[in-house]
């Protein structure tokens, strides 16, 4: 039998303005503001949607000033307060809502869609759509620097799709293939067509913006859609729309003492929409401040029946070369160390190609990180409760790590189904221990500014590729991507 070692890691902690840390991201916006600030600055906010979406997303920015209750009885830390845009303004600037009537898809214009019989037509209608109206807000006197795309229930029945398949990026070792090629995913596609526009989008469903629409079940359960009362959905929502429309990040994680510069690079795959048969490499790299930049890599290779794909070593290579090239262009210095992560097991030629780029830049301190998902494996609690988040448990030089679970910070367990493990398998040539790699994996959960919860499964490089390939499988090899993270969440 094997021996092994139990920890429970702390809650990570997170910078803010003036240099304040905090755990929890709401709370350390309301001390300090964000890590980097607008103060006084106004981001103006475009909309797009049908009349309705349209009213109900200028009324709801204007009840956001005024603050919300939270559903503090229980769970205090969990649902709090959110205290409005006005004298304890978390973000530190101004919301504005511009150009309203350059936004508003026509009655006619949602009825052909909804009434097309062909899927795939009905999709690229509503993008066209939705690409008309953006394209005004990009030409108007007033334009926006974020664009909220509020989406009314019946165009969300008509082109919404969640079903696995053909839309799936299939990197896990444990991943079965996609079932068959399905409709565009209409996010992705959008996302794709609205790369070239000046501002980034933030697609909203009507019931978040309006407390009477309902998004039929059959929508729901194939999205895991929970509802969220007002102040959660406040935080949430303007904590996106403020990283969007400013350019900002709202924090990042909190570096330990004596860190030295480091580059995460997160590795997935996607399959490209038009050649059906491709496998091609994304990455997604963030530096210490947290920003993102996008790098597609070439094609990538794949076992029989299209599973599992993987990288040559010259790919490999070349990936890392693009993302230590990407970190120079800004820092005007190679970083210290280089952090790869995947959710498929290292090849030796994919580690090869990894660190022989690395060698040529002098970059000495790597660590390759296969993250496997599908883990068997469970800890178990004494109690009623789940594990907690942040335990730990050393395996023969491999980690399993509870990235979710139970926070004694909120006194509850924030998730709906029993917490799934992840295991981290560090390639031999990694230079750091499993507890170092695992308190870093554990502290890059904590960065998504698509939410203010504290309960994300994935790090941010593996999250972010992920995003990733799901735009980028819709942007023609020929075209030229946008390296703004912004464009992709």
């Amino acid at each position: 039998m094997s021996a092994f070692k139990t920890k429970i890691f702390p809650e990570p902690v997170l910078e803010f303005g003036d240099q304040h840390h905090h755990p929890d991201p709401r709370l350390g916006l309301l001390q300090a503001g964000p890590l980097q600030t607008n103060l006084g600055d106004t981001i103006k906010v475009g909309i797009v949607g049908s009349a309705l979406t349209v009213e109900k997303s200028i009324e709801f920015l204007r009840l956001i000033e005024d603050g919300f209750a939270g559903k503090t009885e229980k769970h205090p830390n969990l649902h709090p307060d959110f205290p409005g845009l006005r004298n304890q303004n978390p973000f530190r600037c101004k919301f504005e809502a511009v150009a309203p009537e350059e936004g508003v898809l026509t009655k006619s214009q949602i009825e052909k869609i909804t009434k097309e019989p062909n899927d795939a037509c009905a999709v690229e209608m509503a993008i066209d759509a939705v690409m008309s109206q953006l394209e005004k807000l990009e030409t108007h006197r007033e334009r926006p620097a974020v664009v909220i795309v509020a989406l009314p229930v019946n165009l969300i029945e008509r082109v919404w799709r969640n079903e696995l398949g053909f839309d799936d990026v299939v990197d896990d070792e444990s991943a079965e293939p996609g079932k068959g090629k399905a409709s565009p995913n209409f996010r992705g596609l959008l996302k794709a067509r609205a790369m070239g526009l000046s501002f980034p989008i933030q697609i909203v469903w009507e019931d978040v913006i309006n407390l009477d629409a309902k998004i039929p079940r059959k929508i729901k359960d194939s999205s895991d859609r929970q509802t969220q009362d007002r102040a959660d959905v406040a935080w949430n929502l303007m904590t996106t729309i403020y990283y969007k429309g400013s350019g900002k990040v709202p924090w990042r994680r909190m570096p330990e003492e004596g860190e030295f510069t480091a580059c995460y690079i997160g590795i997935s795959f996607f399959k490209d929409a038009e050649t059906d048969q491709i496998w091609t490499s994304a990455a997604q790299m963030f530096d210490e401040r947290g920003r993102g930049f996008i790098l597609r890599g070439g094609p990538a290779q794949s076992e029989s029946r299209g599973r599992h794909p993987y990288l040559t070593i010259q790919e490999s290579r070349q990936i890392t070369e693009m993302a230590l090239a990407a970190y120079k262009s800004v820092h005007r210095t190679m970083p210290a160390r280089v952090i790869v992560m995947k959710t498929s097991r290292f090849r030796e030629d994919e580690a090869e190609g990894v660190c022989l780029a690395l060698d040529e830049a002098g970059v000495e301190l790597r660590d390759l990180v296969w993250i496997h998902e599908s883990y068997s494996v469970k800890v178990l609690r004494d109690g009623d409760f789940p594990v907690l988040r942040g335990t730990f448990v050393e395996l023969d030089g491999n980690g399993l790590l509870y990235t979710n679970g139970s926070i004694p910070y909120y006194g509850t367990y924030p998730g709906v189904y029993v917490p799934n493990p992840v295991l981290l398998c560090p390639h031999p040539r990694s230079e750091s221990t499993i507890e170092q790699i695992a308190r870093e994996v554990f502290s890059l959960t904590k960065i998504n500014w698509n939410s203010t919860q504290m309960n994300q499964r994935l790090p941010i490089p593996i999250r972010a590729a992920r995003k990733v390939g799901d735009v980028l499988k819709y942007v023609p090899v020929d075209q030229k991507v946008s390296s703004d993270y912004r464009r992709y969440i």
